[in-house]
């Protein structure tokens, strides 16, 4: 029986836990983002912050042979503004280009909300019904972890210092669970905590 739990696409997901590292791109020479790769040192993921793709609250994952296959993009205008949240939408991409909204991730305003949570509603609604994961943890200190609604760990972040401080961490996503969803998630909180895909 499959037990994957696709967001942007079954391909993402493996059979068994699967260990990514993520490496940050300096913005002064490759525009910022960050390289993800397996433990064999293979490029799975590539993502792009404003460094390259030029606007303020987009974001792109690239899949390992550089082909977009996911875009991100920060909710803006006067009723975000006026929000106690902000909101941050997940779009697949197909072959043709063409964007299906797959997720969204509403993170509190720091300077109203600290503490509360970071939640992440699936598109379409699946059986969950307030949200389907959640993240809990410090992004900045490379210490979080992503969980179903269920509360079971999907996701966790950690260092193995002193190879590359916060330069340099890694994410190991849970067997059945997309990837390429995951790596979308750590970019946006990159980009929430001012990182690499920030201009």
């Amino acid at each position: 029986m499959d037990k994957s739990i696709p967001v942007v696409s079954k391909i993402f997901c493996s059979g068994t836990p699967t260990m990514l590292m993520i490496r940050m791109r300096p913005i002064v020479v490759n525009g910022g983002g960050f390289v993800v790769t397996d433990l064999s040192h293979n490029i799975v993921f590539v993502v792009d912050g404003c460094g390259i793709l030029g606007s303020k609250g987009e974001l792109m994952v690239k899949d390992g042979e550089g082909e977009p296959i996911l875009f991100i993009s920060k909710k803006g205008g006067i009723v975000q503004a006026l929000s106690t949240r902000n909101k941050w939408n997940g779009y697949s991409m197909d072959y043709q280009g063409k964007n299906k909204l797959v997720f969204s991730l509403t993170d509190p305003k720091l300077c109203t909300a600290q503490g509360a949570p970071i939640r992440i509603h699936i598109e379409p609604k699946r059986h969950c019904k307030n949200w389907d994961f959640e993240i809990g943890g410090s992004f900045a200190d490379r210490d979080c972890t992503i969980v179903d609604c269920t509360r079971k760990i999907v996701a966790q972040m950690g260092t193995k210092e002193p190879i590359g401080g916060k330069d340099f961490y890694h994410v190991e996503v849970q067997s059945g669970y997309d990837q390429a969803f995951i790596i979308g998630v750590m970019a946006i909180l990159d980009n929430i905590h001012g990182e690499s895909t920030r201009c």
